[in-house]
C-alpha cells in the first residue's frame, strides 16, 4: 500500500467513527468554504466581483456542484500527504488548507554586534504540484485562491508591495507606500492587505554581553513599528494609521521588535500581539484601540490557526493534559475546551480537522516534528509531511504558510 492509499485508509476510517446525525442535521450540513463563499458573493454587485476576482485571483464564484459532506468529514481523494519530504517537494493539502509555500531562516552576521534574520520562500506551482525556491522576498503573503501573493523586495522597510501571479511567478503590479512596510497579510476574503509599517528593519538584532560574558541578542528599547496600511487590493489604495508603542505599567514595550497586524475575521478590526495581559490588542480602521469582538475574544495571536472557519471553535495553544502532547480547543457555545493531538494547531482544514505540528509516537525531541492532521472528538493523527530536525532556531528549519483554497 502506497502512501496516498495510507492516508485515504486513515481519513475513511476517521469519516467512519464520526457520530450519527443528530435531529435536525440537514439545517446543519455545511459544503466546503468554496462554496460558503459563493453564496456570501452572490448578494454583491457583478462588477465589484469581476474586479475583485482579476485582482487577486480570489475563486468567488464556483459553477461546480455543491459539496454537502457533513462537517469534520474530509474527502480523503483531496487530501495531499508526502510523510517522507521534509521539507516538502509536492504539495501537501487537507480539506481547504493548502501549505502554499514554506520558509526557512537564517541569521546573517553583519557586524561584531549585530545580526539581521533572513527568510527564503519557496512557493507552491500548482501547475506542478511542486514547491519551487524563490529568493527575491523577504516577506510572502498568499490569497485565498492561491493564485496570487503579496511580496516585499529584500531590503526593509520595504516602499513597496508586489504582487505576485504565482502561476507565472511575476509581479503584475507595485503599490507605492510612502511609510515603509516590513509585514502583510490578506483579508479572510482576500479583498485587503494589511501592511506594518517600520522604522527600521524589524529583523535586525543587536548583540550584547550578560554580567557572565553570555552573548545575548537585545531589542531596542522603542519598537520600530509604527502603524498599518489598509488596502484595497483591486486599486491599492487605503489610508495608513500611525499606533504607537504599547508599554506596561513599568514603562517597559509589550511587543516583540517583529510585530505584524493582521485583520479580523469581519474585516472591521486589525490586531496585534502583546508579550503580556490582555494577549492582544485590537484596533479601528483608524488605529483607535477598541474591545476585542466577542468571537475573537480567546484568540491568541501565537496559535495560528485561530477561528473555525464557522466560527464555532477556537484554537488554543498546548495542553499535554492526557496525551505526550495536545492541544486545547475552545467551543465557543458552551466554553467547553477540547483536547486534541498536535503540538501546535496551524490552520483549519475544515470546521473540526486542523493541521498541526506534532511528534512521532516512536519517541524523539519536542522538536522532532512533523505536519499532521488531527480532529476534534478523534485521537487519530494522520501524517502529512516528514520529521523536521535540529532545534527551533536551527539554520534551515522550515515553516509552512497555509493559505485557504
Amino acid at each position: 500500500m502506497n502512501v496516498e492509499e495510507l492516508v485515504r485508509e486513515a481519513l475513511r476510517e476517521q469519516a467512519a467513527e464520526q457520530p450519527p446525525a443528530a435531529p435536525g442535521f440537514a439545517d446543519r450540513v455545511l459544503g466546503a468554504r468554496r462554496h460558503r463563499r459563493t453564496r456570501r458573493v452572490a448578494a454583491v454587485a457583478v462588477a465589484a466581483v469581476a474586479v475583485v476576482a482579476v485582482a487577486v485571483g480570489v475563486p468567488l464564484l464556483d459553477g461546480g456542484k455543491a459539496d454537502v459532506r457533513p462537517a469534520g468529514v474530509l474527502d480523503p481523494d483531496e487530501t495531499r500527504a508526502h510523510p517522507d519530504q521534509s521539507p516538502p517537494r509536492e504539495l501537501i493539502r487537507a480539506g481547504d488548507a493548502t501549505m502554499a509555500a514554506y520558509y526557512t531562516v537564517d541569521t546573517v552576521k553583519e557586524t561584531a554586534h549585530r545580526s539581521r534574520t533572513t527568510r527564503t520562500y519557496w512557493l507552491l506551482d500548482e501547475r506542478t504540484g511542486r514547491y519551487r525556491k524563490d529568493a527575491r522576498w523577504s516577506y510572502v503573503a498568499v490569497a485565498p485562491g492561491l493564485k496570487t501573493a503579496a511580496v516585499l523586495e529584500r531590503q526593509l522597510p520595504a516602499s513597496r508591495i508586489g504582487l505576485l501571479d504565482l502561476g507565472t511567478g511575476e509581479v503584475t503590479r507595485w503599490i507605492p507606500v510612502e511609510h515603509g512596510v516590513g509585514g502583510i497579510a490578506f483579508s479572510h476574503d482576500g479583498r485587503r492587505l494589511v501592511a506594518t509599517t517600520y522604522a527600521t528593519d524589524p529583523d535586525v538584532l543587536t548583540q550584547t554581553q550578560d554580567d557572565k560574558d553570555i552573548k545575548v541578542f537585545s531589542m531596542p528599547a522603542t519598537m520600530p513599528r509604527t502603524g498599518f496600511y489598509v488596502l484595497d487590493v483591486a486599486s491599492g489604495r487605503g489610508p495608513w494609521s500611525a499606533v504607537r508603542d504599547p508599554h506596561d505599567s513599568m514603562g517597559l514595550s509589550t511587543i516583540n521588535s517583529r510585530q505584524d497586524f493582521a485583520l479580523s475575521r469581519s474585516g472591521l478590526y486589525v490586531w496585534s500581539g502583546l508579550t503580556s495581559d490582555p494577549g492582544m490588542q485590537f484596533y479601528d480602521l483608524k488605529g483607535d484601540e477598541v474591545p476585542a469582538p466577542v468571537r475573537e475574544r480567546n484568540l491568541k495571536w501565537y496559535v495560528e490557526a485561530g477561528l473555525s472557519p464557522d466560527g464555532r471553535r477556537v484554537a488554543g495553544d498546548f495542553a499535554g493534559r492526557t496525551m505526550k502532547t495536545s492541544s486545547w480547543v475552545l467551543d465557543l457555545d458552551t466554553g467547553k475546551q477540547v483536547e486534541v493531538p498536535g503540538q501546535e494547531l496551524l490552520a483549519w482544514a475544515d470546521d473540526t480537522s486542523l493541521i498541526a505540528w506534532d511528534v512521532g509516537k516512536d519517541g524523539g525531541g519536542e522538536y522532532h516534528n512533523r505536519l499532521v492532521l488531527v480532529t476534534v472528538g478523534s485521537d487519530k493523527v494522520v501524517p502529512l509531511s516528514g520529521f523536521r530536525t535540529g532545534h527551533d532556531s536551527s539554520a534551515g528549519r522550515w515553516e509552512p504558510v497555509f493559505a485557504e483554497r
